[in-house]
């Protein structure tokens, strides 16, 4: 069912938009930046991955088209999701009536459809931008249906002439050539088919990776990708606007869309209008937004409005390619033998670890448990041949453990860490000229030898370990990872968890972090509660500044 084929290949390909976005970004030269083509076009994506995902499980064609139109019109975002919203509601309205299964011959009217929805949208088409692309890939769909081709066939066709079409952009608009880059929404467009055209036929994971997948596609894909050489250029040229205006407008009764269009024109340039009556998106380029406005409050409500200066992100881009250049220019440093990656979710937690030697602090903890590819991200950033990871939290260390089996070009060893306190102990046993895997079993050694405490609050009725009731709102001392204390007081219950696992095993040196809602007074006056209380256990404190959390500690 085609429906259903949208539903699951659809999420994939904005995904890699939005993994590609950056690199869109800095593409964006015709004729001024308009915001960023590749977030703009990530976030209308987004908009209808959001729509069509709330449908039914059933839902047919019809309704996935009308959640398409609708998602992509109201998350339209700059000139490129603007034109984007029109190429998708062409070619979903034009796959309503398609065949089950699809033939090529649907596929076809599909993009002939998005061709002319797309077109009739915009009142001065430019060549070389991504409408040629759409329009390419329409008329390759009809002689891929004219010679028969398989849908399959037919599909990696289209991924080759998005890619040719857009390495041919340069020589149809003469921005592009002086700038020595293909059109950024043409990329961005590829992008999207190829990443859709690999979710279809089972590809996914190349996709996400921007890797062509599609054999026969290889060849064009280069050939854009080889005009992707960006260049600074500060002198932005061809447009004598400032001001990039979007808005969606809830139209009243009487309105006309053409001869706003018109009106638009006289404002300015890039103008837009499109959706259907009473729900409309407004672009174009001013240097009097308030014009703009005051002309659209006269036939209806304006919404959602966004106002960008042209000139100033045409002035950040530059700023950021040269900061990327000047980084790029600076030869890599060698891989060192041994790194250290942790999870932190407090400021102050994040900076005992760094002056203990890790070399990336992960933000994470209860609540907000980092991905496999956050901590695989870090990894990669301590550059080392070998990368301890601590999770410090039970939650996070499945995660870890998939990105140690992920990982290609390093190795990555997980030492199961559930507090920070336990890391802190872990980092003190380290021997830099042993290897990870002698690290590792001295840092598990090493927690062995660690009791936590933490005190948090209760967020529903509990019970603790010896059966006393817990109520939404009380304080509970946790040791172990059972709820060992249950009271009204912060500091009280912190004593009191303290001295109950003094009295069961006595140690000799406390460490303490105070969270972020506990101020330095009450931390104070909490530490000299706890000296008094147990004279010969040493106490060293710290602001941990951990959420959720206002004491964790641990003895040892």
């Amino acid at each position: 069912m085609i429906a259903n084929v949208i539903r699951s290949c659809f999420p994939v390909a904005a995904q890699a938009v939005a993994d590609k976005s950056e690199d869109i970004n800095k593409l964006n030269v015709f004729p001024v930046p308009d915001g960023d083509t590749g977030t703009n076009m990530s976030l209308t994506l987004g908009t209808v991955v959001r729509e069509v995902a709330a449908l039914p499980a059933d839902s047919d064609m019809a309704a996935v088209a009308k959640a398409i139109t609708h998602g992509s019109l109201m998350g339209a975002r700059g000139n490129s999701g603007v034109i984007t919203s029109q190429i998708l509601r062409g070619m979903a309205e034009g796959l309503v009536g398609a065949h089950d299964p699809v033939t090529a011959d649907d596929i076809a009217v599909a993009f002939r459809n998005s061709v002319k929805v797309a077109f009739k949208a915009v009142r001065k088409p430019v060549e070389g931008t991504i409408l040629t692309v759409i329009r390419d890939i329409s008329s390759r769909a009809d002689r891929c249906a004219k010679e028969k081709m398989g849908v399959p066939e037919m599909l990696e066709a289209l991924v080759v002439e998005a890619y040719e079409s857009v390495a041919r952009t340069p020589d149809l608009l003469p921005v592009l050539k002086e700038n020595g880059v293909v059109d950024s929404g043409a990329y961005g467009f590829a992008t999207f088919v190829e990443a859709f055209v690999n979710a279809a036929l089972g590809k996914v994971g190349a996709a996400i990776d921007f890797d062509t997948s599609v054999a026969t596609a290889s060849g064009a894909h280069n050939a854009a990708d080889a005009r992707v050489a960006i260049e600074l250029n500060d002198d932005w040229e061809g447009s004598e606007y400032r001001y990039c205006n979007e808005f969606l407008f809830k139209a009243e009764e009487g309105f006309d869309p053409d001869a706003a269009l018109a009106h638009l024109a006289t404002l300015g340039d890039c103008e837009l209008v499109v959706g259907s009556f009473p729900d409309f998106k407004v672009h174009v380029h001013s240097n009097e937004p308030n014009r703009v406005l005051e002309y659209m409050l006269k036939y209806g409500q304006v919404y959602e409005v966004f106002i960008h200066n042209m000139d100033m992100e045409a002035h950040d881009r530059t700023a950021g390619i040269a900061a990327d250049q000047a980084a790029a220019a600076k030869p890599a440093e060698p891989r060192k033998q041994l790194g250290f990656v942790a999870v932190a979710a407090g400021g102050g937690e994040a900076e005992i670890l760094k002056s203990l030697g890790v070399d990336v602090v992960v933000s994470g903890g209860q609540t907000m448990n980092p991905s496999t590819a956050d901590i695989l991200d870090a990894a990669a950033v301590a550059n080392a041949e070998s990368v301890i990871v601590l999770p410090n939290n039970g939650n996070i260390r499945m995660a870890a453990e998939a990105a140690a089996s992920a990982s290609e070009d390093f190795k990555i060893v997980v030492v199961p860490t559930k507090t920070v306190p336990q890391a802190f102990a872990a980092m003190f046993a380290v021997d830099v000229d042993a290897s990870a895997e002698d690290n590792a079993e001295a840092m598990v050694e090493a927690i062995a030898e660690v009791r936590d405490g933490e005190v948090t609050h209760a967020v529903r009725d509990s019970q603790a370990a010896d059966g006393t009731p817990i109520h939404d709102g009380d304080i509970m001392g946790i040791a172990g990872g059972d709820i060992a204390i249950v009271g009204s007081d912060v500091e009280q219950v912190t004593l009191d968890l303290i001295n109950k696992m003094q009295a069961e095993q006595e140690g000799d040196t406390l460490t303490i972090l105070a969270g972020q809602d506990m101020d330095d007074e009450r931390f104070e006056a909490l530490c000299d509660r706890i000296e008094d209380a147990q004279p010969d256990l040493e106490v060293d404190a710290h602001r941990g500044g951990q959420p959720l959390y206002p004491v964790i500690f641990s003895i040892e």
